[in-house]
């Protein structure tokens, strides 16, 4: 059972997960109305795969017997100076992310939560690529300057990137199956 302090910080991450992925929604709709469709595209499966963060986190709250509380959702900016500039934004917030996450660990480790704790360790491995991944985005996006056709180049390789898969839905109480309508 989780207790309650762990349980608003796991609530607090929730959040953040969710407002992450509000927030790169609104990037990746920029980069739509700028015509570079590979760094929308990269910025969408971002998006994804924060709301795949945000429900692991829901999931383990319900499995520890706590109560998921979900919170207002700040809205993120919409516009940005540059390609550049919005990835080096994305940077920034994974930084923070990453911050957010170091202090649930050392709150699992204050509150003798064992299982928090080993649960937390995926997602500080998590941050990690996160924090690299924005990094080399945001070191290609110097190199390409003001070049037009070194940025398009960038942008045709942030196109590539895969979306990650979705996370299998438990069944609920009562063996009914995890699908949803």
């Amino acid at each position: 059972m989780l207790g309650e302090k762990m349980e608003a910080g796991l609530n607090k991450q929730v959040n953040a997960e969710w407002y992450s992925a509000y927030l790169y929604l609104s990037m990746s709709a920029w980069f739509e109305t700028v015509n570079l469709p590979g760094a929308a595209h990269w910025l969408y499966a971002q998006a994804h795969e924060e709301t795949i963060h945000a429900l692991k986190l829901q999931l383990h709250i319900v499995e520890r017997k706590g109560t998921v509380s979900l919170a207002p959702i700040a809205g993120p900016p919409t516009k940005w100076d540059s390609a550049l500039a919005a990835f080096q934004a994305a940077h920034a917030h994974e930084k923070l992310v990453t911050k957010m996450i170091d202090d649930l660990v050392d709150l699992s480790v204050t509150e003798s939560d064992h299982a928090s704790n080993a649960f937390l360790q995926w997602y500080v491995t998590e941050q990690v690529e996160e924090e690299a991944s924005t990094w080399d985005v945001v070191q290609k996006l110097k190199l390409a300057g003001d070049q037009g056709a070194a940025l398009l180049f960038v942008d045709q390789a942030l196109a590539a990137r895969i979306p990650p898969f979705v996370i299998p839905i438990p069944p609920a109480a009562g063996g009914q199956g995890g699908t949803a309508a």
